[in-house]
């Protein structure tokens, strides 16, 4: 479940863009936690995050992709393989599945090479649109926006990207984020949203947007 967000008015193109250059001036070129080494295994790896920590996630494959960077490999490897690599991070029986039948499609339809199409990536087991909005964002560089409860919250709170739910989100980021700060614009936001504007106790003290932030139950 997302978390239920607070939501706030729209802030003008003005501050946000003034938000967004405070971003880059503190991390110009801010990435992704999740360990990878090429497209297949980003999405594997976003795949496999969800409902699960980065951190968990990174323990886990350590070991899976010095083996496994293929999806003929991953099927070489076999489910049971994959489950025994995989076992501490939730719903892993049901991820493991996803991952062989997502990687079975790559081999039998992409010659095993992963789309750069949201389309075709939302087609695989496993993988809906924010692991495609990851994928493409941070593989093939397009400016999509991979909204997720650090987002949602962030988002709502400050006035940066005002909706009800996750696709509602991601079009107030396409529409009122200027495009200079698109192609970094949900890395920002997950980073501050995970480690400053924190669900229950945000780091108010800490903001670098503090004096631009209408939220009112600011912690001091």
């Amino acid at each position: 479940m997302c978390h239920k967000p607070s939501m706030v008015k729209q802030l003008d193109y003005h501050t946000i863009r003034e938000i967004f250059c405070r971003f880059q001036a503190e991390e110009p070129e801010p990435k992704g936690e999740l360990h990878h080494t090429n497209a297949y295994t980003l999405v594997v790896a976003v795949a496999l995050s969800a409902q699960a920590t980065d951190v968990g996630v990174n323990k886990a494959t350590e070991a899976l992709f010095a083996k496994v960077d293929t999806p003929q490999k991953m099927l070489d490897l076999g489910i049971e393989g994959l489950t025994e690599h995989i076992k501490t991070i939730g719903l892993f029986r049901q991820k493991a599945k996803n991952v062989m039948k997502a990687s079975q499609i790559l081999v039998d339809d992409y010659a095993g090479i992963v789309p750069s199409s949201r389309a075709a990536l939302e087609s695989l087991p496993g993988v809906g649109r924010k692991t495609a909005n990851v994928v493409l964002n941070m593989w093939f560089k397009q400016p999509t926006q991979a909204v997720d409860t650090h987002i949602l919250r962030f988002g709502n709170r400050t006035g940066v990207a005002v909706g009800k739910d996750v696709v509602q989100v991601e079009r107030a980021i396409e529409d009122h984020i200027p495009a200079e700060f698109q192609h970094h614009a949900h890395h920002w936001m997950i980073l501050h949203g995970r480690y400053v504007c924190k669900a229950r106790k945000p780091v108010c003290a800490n903001c670098l947007i503090r004096d631009l932030c209408p939220y009112e139950e600011k912690t001091l």
